[in-house]
């Protein structure tokens, strides 16, 4: 079955039609969704069923890949052992030249213009023999808590990725979410010592959310802060859930994309920033992606001992979006890698760098 599962995909690949296969956090299923034409749809209002795909500018167009076959397949991850060492790109000297004067002027227009924090990052070259569905699998393999995916579309091009970030979940009138900031690099299993930079870059975010969905959210309940291992990355997480008096879901995803953990405070100064002085254009990286409006049936018994008679159906509405982090185009024998940092005023250029260096490792360590 599942090598059923992948040749239908490498088949619609082969005829250039739209398709994605994904696998959601600590789950074994992978599902794969296919389109039949190449036709390529866009998100207006988000009362569509479908799987979007949106780009980091939110004035962008977001693209539904619509669902006219689904099929699922039973993956069990292999065991692997991590790879270690420093990963180079074609480029990286010049890369590394570039990215610490870019930061060092992020922190001077944290200065002079009031911003509070800014996002900036890269965009990394390299060569790869692999294909996309030995990639993927390698995903899978290796980050069993991310949300892992590869999505084609003729007209927009070739993506995957493992990102540990949900942007928004909704079961009918309920809403969880979360701000993830920080990074530490894993040395052996203990979580990290924060320091004052990493901490107050988390509750900027965590500040910035629950501030967004006061309008839409009652009764908002925000967690203590976690730290939550994503591979070879240590992270702070804080989770935030409520109910929807108001289930506009194109105001809350306005309110909420882009993040602070990949834009900036404040959001409009921070974007205009990043578009005018980042030296590529970001597409679909620090986007977003997921399921929007699917249907979950679940099944209960109200009596254990006659649950064929007893079983009654329940129907719940459900949108999964997550923040395209740790992902990477495709296109011939080269896989552009994304990566990128928060900038605050107590960030160095210096260790900023080595930042994106260690967070890079993610993605270089599957394509290499």
């Amino acid at each position: 079955m599942q090598h059923d599962f992948f040749q239908k995909a490498k088949n619609h690949l082969n005829a250039s039609k739209p398709f994605v296969l994904y696998r959601k956090p600590l789950e074994t299923t992978i599902t794969g969704l296919f389109q039949s034409t190449d036709a390529l749809h866009v998100v207006t209002d988000f009362s569509k069923t479908g799987f979007v795909f949106a780009p980091f500018d939110s004035d962008g167009k977001t693209i539904l890949l619509q669902v006219d076959e689904k099929t699922v397949t039973e993956y069990i991850a292999k065991e692997v052992n991590s790879a270690t060492g420093i990963f180079k790109s074609i480029t990286e000297d010049q890369d590394q030249e570039f990215h610490i004067n870019l930061v060092q002027k992020g922190i001077d227009a944290i200065a002079q213009y009031g911003l509070r924090k800014v996002v900036l990052s890269r965009k990394i070259e390299v060569k790869t023999s692999k294909s996309a569905f030995t990639l993927f699998k390698t995903l899978l393999d290796n980050y069993s808590n991310a949300f892992c995916y590869l999505w084609y579309h003729p007209k927009v091009g070739l993506w995957l990725g493992a990102t540990p970030e949900i942007l928004l979940r909704t079961e009918n009138r309920q809403l969880k979410t979360m701000s993830l900031a920080g990074t530490n690099k894993a040395e052996g299993a203990q979580a990290p010592v924060w320091g004052a930079k990493e901490l107050e870059e988390q509750q900027m975010v965590t500040d910035y959310i629950a501030s967004s969905l006061k309008e839409t959210v009652s009764k908002l309940t925000i967690s203590e802060t976690e730290s939550v291992r994503a591979g070879n990355l240590w992270h702070l997480r804080t989770s935030v859930s409520g109910g929807l008096s108001n289930y506009n879901l194109k105001e809350i995803i306005a309110a909420l994309h882009p993040t602070p953990a990949v834009c900036g405070l404040p959001k409009k100064e921070a974007k205009a920033f990043i578009l005018e002085n980042e030296n590529y254009t970001r597409e679909f990286y620090t986007g977003f992606l997921g399921e929007l409006n699917f249907k979950e049936e679940n099944f209960r018994s109200s009596n254990r001992r006659n649950r064929e008679n007893q079983a009654y159906r329940t129907v719940k509405n459900t949108t999964s979006l997550y923040v395209n982090l740790r992902c990477m185009q495709l296109k011939d024998d080269k896989a552009w890698v994304y990566v990128g940092g928060g900038i605050t005023q107590e960030s160095d250029p210096e260790k900023e760098w080595e930042e994106t260096v260690a967070k890079s490792n993610t993605m270089l360590k599957v394509v290499l």
